[in-house]
């Protein structure tokens, strides 16, 4: 074996890096391949170490795909939060709570189609609606995609564009039209549709969500 064949020697992880090593190697084997991709003993050897040095941090490869799991939740919110961001504002509190929620759904979408791998794997994991605001789950603003869609909803209703006997459980119908639209886009019969074609159904979905809820 040549020197040039030998991998470096890597340093020595000091405890909480190595776990965050591990899941960045799963994110990074997700954002390629899906949940599928996250194997264990792959996320050791792209860090470095044994998979018996994985253990501490993660006893299986079921270990492993929850936390990229809930990472890649957190990434997701992160996305819908930026979109919030960009959103232009308007002067009348109404309609300015109807863009807020259109931005939650189109960040969503946006996540979907930019990161495909990663948005299959955050909802791989079976998980009850009883933890979707688990922490875990949260972006860097500290909340979960749930929170922030139910936090649109809330300022709708606030501002009487969502009537309150409507509002209870409006964030199970707008979630599962949005997410239904994102999966046929990415893997479903929708594939093959033109970006122009994807954003004018993500613009009649949203449409349909205000109206529907």
């Amino acid at each position: 074996m040549s020197e040039q064949s030998i991998a470096p020697a890597r340093e020595t992880y000091r405890h909480g890096d190595l776990r965050q090593a591990l899941l960045t190697a799963g994110l990074d084997l997700a954002r390629a391949g899906g949940p599928s991709a996250v194997v264990l003993r792959e996320a050791t050897r792209q860090v470095g170490v044994s998979p018996n040095a994985a253990y501490r941090h993660f006893r299986d490869r079921r270990a492993l795909l929850a936390a990229v799991s809930d990472a890649a939740l957190g990434l997701v919110a992160d996305t819908m939060v930026d979109e919030l961001t960009q959103a232009a504002p308007a002067e009348d509190p109404t309609e300015n709570a109807r863009r807020r929620l259109r931005a939650v759904g189109t960040g969503y979408l946006r996540f979907a189609r930019e990161q495909p791998g990663l948005f299959r794997t955050a909802f791989f994991v079976p998980d009850d609606l009883a933890k979707a605001t688990e922490p875990a789950k949260a972006g860097a603003a500290g909340l979960t995609p749930f929170q922030i869609l139910a936090g649109a909803l809330d300022d709708l209703a606030a501002h009487g564009a969502l009537p309150a006997v409507r509002r209870e459980g409006a964030e199970l119908l707008a979630w599962s039209a949005v997410h239904g639209l994102g999966m046929l886009v990415i893997d479903g019969p929708l594939r093959g549709l033109t970006d122009e074609m994807i954003e004018g159904a993500t613009s009649k979905i949203l449409d349909m969500v205000e109206r529907g809820i």
